[in-house]
């Protein structure tokens, strides 16, 4: 008897349950990035009452994106281990009590701990959420669309963030900020249990503590490294920080090739979309977060602003990136992934390319123009990139492969902030040293050299003329570390756009997410209601 062979099954479509636990997973999503933007609104508060020192403040800033980088590989791993619901929900509660603790920090070395507790707790949010969803939603076009809405949920962060941040500076103390997250963990802990399934690998070993150690001491010796590189210029301790990074890192990847349960599987760097979408998704986050970080100082500080004025004027881009991300998955149906990404990382330098000219009295209207087309050609990119790296690995390892993904992303805002940051920095202290009033105090200067808002808080207490002429020399200092970061900024998003033309090109344009590359797969991984 003549037999057909059976056709394929269909992938299993997502129902009510499945969207409600998005919505959930989105609402982690939300808080995780809000947390940033709310503090980016925080600064001129902060600054002007804990005084940390210019260094401080970018510790304080990006310690966070530190830790969550260092972390994410192992919580990615581990929650394939113990569960990726589990996970997150322990995360969730650890991230709100933290959260307390840094609302109530007294000195910056109190904050920027605190600050760094946040990173490791807020490092189970992203691979679990992203990796559930991979789970929840089999179904090549549903999927497509989950993963719009979680990267739309970070967007909306951006722009509740500060919205919602500057009505509470409005009223509160600047720790208030941090105390925004608790209604929201408070809800993921009380419904995630009701509507997430738990998933995990059962095929996956033990840990291995050494190689968490090994992955955590690579990523944040060449964070610190790289970031000392840019403000001190070489140095012994910067050199060694990245030579010795690198090193580790080297180290950990061969120790991964002989485990038999490795923290990542290293073939996946084999795959080249993988490899090449990670790329990509990395450079652009370097690009967008090294720029905002100069956003809201510039609209508070030297725009005079209110923290509520700033927030709304801030509208605009975040409205802006959360459409363009919404609007990714229908333009990839019609268009090859490499021409999205390209051209909206060629947009995004047009828009960075603006804000060069972006100045002390006349800057507003710039800066909001150039921040919305950079936020209309970005916002497809991460969206694309980040399905194309996880969706490019086998299914039992979505937890690893999003906790690359992570890494890669809040690597990339790190160095964005430490490097790009660090080089304003450094423009605004030699241009303030250079140009401050006769007769001023010494520890006055100091604090006017450190940063602009700890010139903002020392002009307050001078007589007029000599405050005026203060303010006219930080201000135009702080422009010009914006002008030269977003110009450079503008150069690596350009020569981005261009690697992701080709190194993405044999995608097809595709009405749901890519189909695994292949990759040997070991065991598949339970979902449990």
């Amino acid at each position: 008897m003549h037999t057909t062979p059976d056709a394929p099954t269909a992938p299993r479509r997502a129902g009510r349950r499945e969207w409600i636990g998005l919505a959930v997973l989105s609402l982690a999503c939300l808080l995780y990035v809000m947390d940033l933007t709310v503090l980016h609104l925080a600064v001129p508060r902060l600054s002007e009452d804990l005084r940390p020192s210019s260094t401080q403040l970018l510790w304080i800033i990006d310690v966070y994106g530190f830790m969550v980088a260092g972390a994410l590989v192992t919580m990615g791993t581990l929650g394939d281990r113990i569960g990726r619901r589990r996970l997150l929900l322990v995360g969730a509660a650890a991230f709100g009590a933290v959260s307390v603790l840094a609302a109530f920090s007294t000195t910056p070395e109190m904050l920027i701990v605190s600050r760094a507790l946040l990173g490791l707790a807020g490092a189970t949010v992203a691979p679990s959420t992203l990796s559930l969803i991979f789970a929840m939603f089999p179904d090549p076009r549903q999927r497509s669309r989950a993963v719009g809405i979680w990267i739309g949920a970070f967007s909306a962060g951006s722009a509740v963030g500060p919205v919602l941040g500057g009505l509470v500076l409005e009223r509160f103390w600047w720790g208030a900020v941090f105390l925004l997250t608790l209604p929201v963990m408070g809800a993921l802990l009380v419904l995630g249990p009701k509507v997430l399934p738990e998933y995990r690998d059962p095929g996956a070993g033990r840990l291995d503590l050494l190689s968490v150690g090994m992955s955590v001491t690579a990523l944040l010796a060449v964070v610190y490294g790289v970031k000392q590189l840019v403000q001190d210029g070489v140095t012994v301790t910067s050199s060694a920080a990245v030579v010795g990074g690198v090193v580790v890192g080297v180290l950990w990847t061969r120790r991964q090739r002989r485990l038999a349960d490795p923290m990542i599987d290293v073939r996946l760097f084999g795959i080249r979309t993988f490899r090449s979408a990670l790329v990509v998704n990395f450079t652009a986050i370097f690009v967008m977060v090294g720029y905002f970080l100069f956003v809201g100082q510039y609209l508070q500080l030297v725009v005079g602003l209110s923290p509520l004025v700033a927030g709304l004027w801030s509208l605009p881009s975040a409205v802006a990136f959360v459409i363009a991300s919404q609007a990714g998955p229908r333009v990839v149906a019609r268009f090859r992934p490499a021409t999205v990404v390209a051209v909206g990382l060629a947009g995004a330098a047009v828009g960075l390319g603006l804000l060069t000219l972006v100045a002390v009295d006349h800057g507003l209207t710039v800066l909001v123009v150039a921040s919305v087309v950079v936020a209309v050609g970005m916002g497809p990119v991460f969206g694309l990139t980040t399905e194309l790296v996880v969706g490019s690995a086998p299914a039992e390892k979505a937890g690893a492969a999003s906790g690359v993904s992570e890494t890669a992303a809040e690597l990339g805002g790190a160095l964005g902030i430490a490097a790009l940051g660090s080089v304003g920095a450094a423009l605004y202290r030699a241009g303030v040293a250079s140009g401050l009033p006769v007769g001023l105090p010494a520890d006055a200067a100091a604090a006017a050299r450190d940063t602009l808002g700890g010139a903002v808080a020392v002009a307050g207490g001078l007589p007029g003329p000599t405050a005026e002429a203060l303010l006219a020399t930080a201000r135009a200092s702080f422009v010009a570390g914006l002008q030269l970061t977003s110009g450079v900024a503008a150069v690596v998003a350009a020569l981005i756009a261009v690697v992701a033309a080709v190194a993405l090109r044999d995608r097809p344009a595709t009405s749901g997410s890519p189909e695994p590359d292949p990759v040997p797969a070991r065991d598949g991984c339970i979902v449990e209601a």
